[in-house]
């Protein structure tokens, strides 16, 4: 069976796991043997050989060469911290089931809730942010129970999918041309009334676009809505002074939202899943009052299983977090931050020099990481079938782009001299979310030239 190398996959931290795992066993040494046994099953290896081939049928989502989806590979800390923990394997959803875990999710939940400004705060961390925004939406419901859920066409499906397990009336807001919440649409439909819920996308899984929080929050003042801001792709991006003006504004005005949701599990730098919903107001905890017999009466404080709509929760994720937040502190100009700038740093570069291919069409200058472009054909639809060839082609030579469906009016085919016949169109997209990235754009442009020469002729 081929072996991997150690530049390809970490293996230093695999010796660092031992050691833990040796003191971890020390603060268990006053128990009696158990009978338990070190040695493994004598078909252990030949499995996880097995599995091991199994898993080459995957992208290296780890590698650089990888610029497609949001996958980002752990931080080797949050990989080890998370492993040592299973040893344990706590549940955080109640003190009985992980009482170490349980204090750091609170600690690393409260880093969190400071990241963005709130003075108080209650919240949790969750399978991901599709769970984050449901508690949300679920609490909005709650407290505004006959009004409509707002949020843009752009942001993700999740949103109105949510609101419709919960049975909450929802409707999209058009975007402007950078695929942003367009206030105009937003104020027109705030005039009719019953809204009870705008959802806020700042860093859109498409197009990483920010929609223009501050103006929104403005809004609130006058029609006395929630604010909902969904930050799972962008919200660490608080952390990065490099940003567009009107984009730091968004970020900066996070701490007056009422809910806000982000994803560890992203650019946080944690295994799957790890999302964290953050409420303004602590009071909102009484919505999830519930009665056990068994859970929770060995404590009478407030525990994490009693502001939670889930139930068993990974204690790991907790520890996997907070080790990483230890180690690499939310702190703007800090090493955390730097990774993020030098992601953001990577897609600028790589749309200046699509910008100046007269082969590309692109829209816009990328807010975060995310870079979108079209290809130039004769028609939308042409560019549809050479932007599916293409990436077809730069895989075929080991550089993973994506695929992403975009409004015909989010590009200027008129000028590019494209007949518009579809209403929307098919572009390559590139997440750039490791900051290994800036140091491979000149071979992803590479490939990526080549590719497109391959296809157009």
């Amino acid at each position: 069976m081929a072996q991997e190398t150690p530049s390809v996959l970490d293996r230093a931290s695999l010796a660092l796991l031992g050691e833990a795992l040796t003191k971890l066993e020390f603060g268990f040494s006053d128990l009696p043997p158990a009978g338990t046994t070190d040695e493994a099953h004598p078909e252990t290896a030949r499995v996880l050989g097995e599995v091991a081939e199994r898993l080459w049928d995957n992208f290296p989502y780890f590698h650089p060469l990888y610029a497609g989806q949001m996958l980002k590979p752990p931080h080797p800390i949050a990989r080890t911290a998370y492993a040592m923990a299973m040893w344990i394997n706590p549940n955080n959803h109640a003190l009985d089931g992980g009482r170490a875990s349980s204090v750091m999710e609170k600690e690393a939940v409260a880093g969190i809730a400071a990241m963005f400004g709130f003075p108080e705060h209650i919240g949790h961390l969750c399978g991901g942010g599709t769970m984050a925004n449901l508690e949300a939406l679920w609490v909005a419901h709650k407290l505004r129970p006959n009004d409509t859920i707002l949020a843009s066409a752009q942001s993700h499906y999740t949103h109105e999918r949510i609101s419709g397990v919960l049975g909450i009336p929802f409707e999209s807001v058009a975007t402007d041309g950078r695929g942003r919440m367009d206030l105009d649409a937003l104020r027109h439909r705030l005039e009719r009334g019953h809204v009870g819920t705008v959802v806020v996308t700042l860093g859109t899984t498409s197009t990483g676009s920010v929609d223009p929080l501050p103006e929104i929050l403005e809004l609130r003042d006058l029609y006395g809505f929630r604010v909902h801001v969904d930050a799972a792709y962008g919200g660490y991006f608080t952390l990065v002074e490099t940003l567009e003006a009107d984009t730091r504004r968004a970020f900066a005005a996070i701490g007056q939202a009422d809910s806000v949701v982000i994803d560890p599990h992203k650019h946080g730098l944690q295994p799957y899943g790890c999302g964290c919903v953050v409420f303004r107001d602590p009071k909102v905890g009484a919505l999830y009052k519930h009665d056990s017999p068994y859970t929770y009466f060995t404590s009478g404080e407030l525990h994490l299983g009693e502001i939670s709509l889930e139930c068993s929760r990974p204690g790991a994720a907790a520890v996997g977090l907070w080790a990483t937040m230890r180690l690499l502190p939310l702190e703007r100009g800090g090493e955390f931050a730097h990774g993020l700038r030098d992601s953001r740093k990577a897609a600028l570069q790589l749309h200046a020099k699509l910008a100046g291919d007269e082969r590309f069409i692109t829209p816009f200058q990328p807010e975060l990481d995310i870079v979108v472009w079209a290809v130039k054909g004769k028609t939308t639809r042409d560019s549809t079938r050479l932007a599916r060839e293409i990436f077809h082609e730069a895989g075929s030579h080991n550089l993973h782009l994506a695929l992403a469906e975009l409004p015909v009016a989010f590009f200027d085919f008129e000028s590019a001299g494209v007949t518009v016949d579809s209403n929307t169109v098919t572009c390559l997209r590139s997440v750039l979310m490791k900051p290994e990235h800036l140091a491979w754009i000149d071979r992803i442009w590479e490939i990526l030239s080549e590719s497109a020469d391959a296809v157009i002729r």
